[in-house]
């Protein structure tokens, strides 16, 4: 009769398991509301939308150069650009995070030194200002490292589907051209967005100031002595 019992009885999560459940939801809840805290008091929207758009500019445009200058080199093989671009996107990872988290925790530090003054007393370490300064450093530098690797490995893309044998070289070279091209429109239709300005203006510019530089990356590689794709 017992082991009926057991067996029959409807197990039910305790109090205590309800309770940690609720503490969790509510864990989330706040951290996620005091990032929105942080991200006011510090205007880090504003910088960040910045630094994503810069560096994501200066990535797609760093690693069209770099498939220019291979293809009009005659580079057959796609694995050399793949290891340049690849080992390029790290590099720009690696000095956009350190180079943006120094700058940025340096200004940070000098607002905050600024605002003591103004207040005429010393800001504990736990204060929000101070969370907030440190938050912000972190998220732009997270930003400032990974739109220019991203952006770079999108342009070089297509010579892994070369390396598959989906595709032949000089097809992936125009489609690295061609990507660039939607990147940086696509980054102009975002600025247009942000200003509230004409999306097609912005989304031209962006693709005039592409098609230049893979023209002069063209030029530079040919008098050089590469050779025109034909």
């Amino acid at each position: 009769m017992a082991e009926n019992l057991n067996t029959n009885q409807i197990i039910e999560p305790s109090e205590t398991e309800m309770v940690n459940e609720d503490n969790k939801k509510e864990t989330k809840a706040t951290r996620i509301n005091r990032w929105k805290t942080y991200i006011q008091i510090s205007n880090l929207g504003a910088i960040a939308r910045r630094y994503f758009v810069m560096n994501a500019f200066d990535g797609a445009l760093t690693m069209l150069g770099v498939v220019i200058g291979a293809s009009l080199a005659n580079i057959t093989e796609p694995l050399i650009i793949i290891s340049a671009g690849i080992s390029g996107s790290f590099a720009m990872g690696i000095s956009g995070f350190s180079g943006a988290y120094m700058a940025e925790r340096a200004e940070r530090t000098k607002e905050l030194k600024a605002l003591e003054k103004a207040m005429l007393t010393e800001m504990r370490d736990e204060s929000l200002h101070k969370e907030a300064a440190k938050f912000a450093t972190r998220v732009t530098a997270l930003v400032d490292a990974l739109s220019p690797a991203l952006a770079a490995l999108i342009v070089i893309s297509p010579f892994f589907f070369v390396c598959l044998g989906s595709i032949d070289m000089r097809f992936a070279f125009f489609s690295s051209l061609i990507l660039t091209l939607i990147i940086l429109s696509s980054l102009g239709v975002y600025l247009a967005r942000v200003t509230e300005e004409s999306m097609l203006r912005h989304g031209l510019k962006m693709l005039v100031v592409g098609l230049v530089t893979a023209l002069l990356c063209s030029l530079v590689a040919i008098a050089l002595g590469g050779t025109v794709i034909a």
